[in-house]
């Protein structure tokens, strides 16, 4: 299998290469070069989440120094569980919550930290994954990554505009771990990465890749869980289930529909996008157009010009096509917010703010539709506790392992939104105190 860049298809590279490079030179975004057909009957024998995702992944590590590892890089991409709980109403929940980090980056964050440390054992100096964050994603790879020999991390996050517990998340590391609060929003965190790896400056001092969902090691091992997902209702029911996806980068939902692509009994997918239009305005104008950020209380989907949107006008070159594979709803705020509150009672749960989306969308649907859906819980609720706990009128418990990285948290560089800043930061021995740069 190899992996061609969105702007420049005749530009292809193995599997190791794309993961280690993030973007491609052109800065164009890696994409397989076609999709395996792989029905419910390429799964017979595969119980176990780590055996789909193994069989899965194989075709696309084809041919790469990865393969004959691919069983351990499977192994150590999971170690949790991701349940699909029946909930009611031909309703199911995928879970994705119960890994380090309390949130489905996890997975990608894992299958990516164990590939690249393998990729660069004997490498003569560190990888330096340079990574932008809405809040989940730092964290999830800084936990991926920390203490992985010979990788180094560097994670942006928009100061004030992730919830305190996500920030106490992202500044609970050290090692091999810096992150710097920069002030702006995650739009702002996302260029400058993507600033970075055209600058000669910062590709001469530092072997550069990413861990952000531009980088395709995110989404392939994400299509698994849907692997699973579907295949498990699948055998269950014998009927393909419709998919809702929170979504504010894009990826998650990508990764749905590579999993569908790929012959996996998936219906309809529907992206959950909170008030940032950029996906909903293209699907009903055919015309793209990146926004300037909202801030809503679903944080980590606030991003007005998603990058996984070249991804999805690559593989469907149109609005039409585009539509025809996917949907798109916007939620409001006030929506996030009934959710929240009546689903204790609703849906015997309570919801995390960026789930709230996928709830509201769910319950868009016709009543008398007998159709089964998935709804996508993205983030632990415990993680939101200002906007969540007032609604719910009691606390949510902390799950251990956020508990600890919290309890790790220290004071971090805190920058103005120029590379030159950030530079000032990475490029220089400092020890992560608090202090303005310009």
């Amino acid at each position: 299998m190899q992996y061609l860049s969105t702007r420049t298809p005749d530009h292809r590279v193995s599997l190791s290469t794309a993961l280690q490079n993030g973007l491609a030179p052109d800065g164009g975004l890696y994409v397989p070069e076609h999709f395996p057909d792989l029905g419910p009957e390429a799964f017979d024998g595969c119980e176990t989440i780590e055996a789909v995702a193994e069989r899965l992944l194989r075709p696309f590590v084809d041919g790469d120094v990865l393969a004959e590892a691919l069983p351990e890089i499977c192994e150590a991409m999971y170690g949790f569980p991701v349940p699909l709980r029946e909930i009611g109403r031909q309703t199911s929940v995928l879970e994705l919550f119960h890994g380090p980090t309390a949130a489905f980056k996890d997975v990608g964050a894992r299958f990516l930290a164990d590939s690249l440390a393998r990729l660069n054992e004997e490498a003569d100096r560190p990888l330096t994954i340079l990574v932008a964050t809405s809040g989940d994603t730092g964290a999830a790879v800084a936990s991926a990554f920390w203490k992985k020999p010979n990788v180094e991390v560097v994670v942006l996050y928009p100061k004030g505009k992730v919830s305190d517990r996500q920030e106490r998340q992202l500044t609970g590391w050290s090692d091999n771990v810096q992150t710097v609060a920069v002030r702006g929003v995650f739009d702002d965190c996302q260029m400058l990465v993507k600033e970075a790896f055209q600058e000669d400056t910062w590709q001469e001092r530092l072997r550069l890749s990413s861990a952000n969902s531009i980088n395709i090691g995110r989404l392939l091992p994400q299509m698994t869980y849907y692997a699973y997902a579907s295949l498990q209702h699948w055998r269950s029911h014998g009927t393909c289930p419709n998919v809702i996806v929170p979504s504010g980068n894009l990826g998650n939902g990508l990764a749905c529909l590579y999993a569908r692509e790929c012959g996996l009994p998936i219906g309809e997918v529907i992206f959950a996008t909170n008030e940032n239009r950029p996906v909903t305005h293209y699907l009903e104008t055919g015309d793209y157009e990146a926004f300037e950020t909202q801030e809503t209380l679903a944080t980590a989907m606030d991003v007005g010009d998603p990058s996984n949107m070249e991804r999805l006008r690559h593989h469907w070159s149109s609005a039409e096509a585009l539509r025809d594979a996917m949907g798109a709803e916007r939620v409001t705020d006030d929506q996030i917010e009934r959710q929240l509150r009546r689903g204790p009672e609703a849906w015997d749960t309570v919801w995390d703010p960026h789930t709230a989306t996928a709830v509201e969308v769910r319950e868009h649907r016709d009543p008398d539709d007998e159709h089964e859906w998935i709804l996508v819980a993205t983030a632990h609720p415990a993680k939101f506790p200002k906007g969540v706990e007032p609604l719910v009128g009691h606390e949510v418990d902390v799950p251990g392992p956020l508990a600890e990285v919290m309890a790790r948290s220290h004071p971090v560089p805190e920058v103005a939104p120029s590379l030159q800043a950030v530079a000032d930061v990475v490029f220089e021995d400092r020890t992560p105190e608090s202090k303005e740069h310009t």
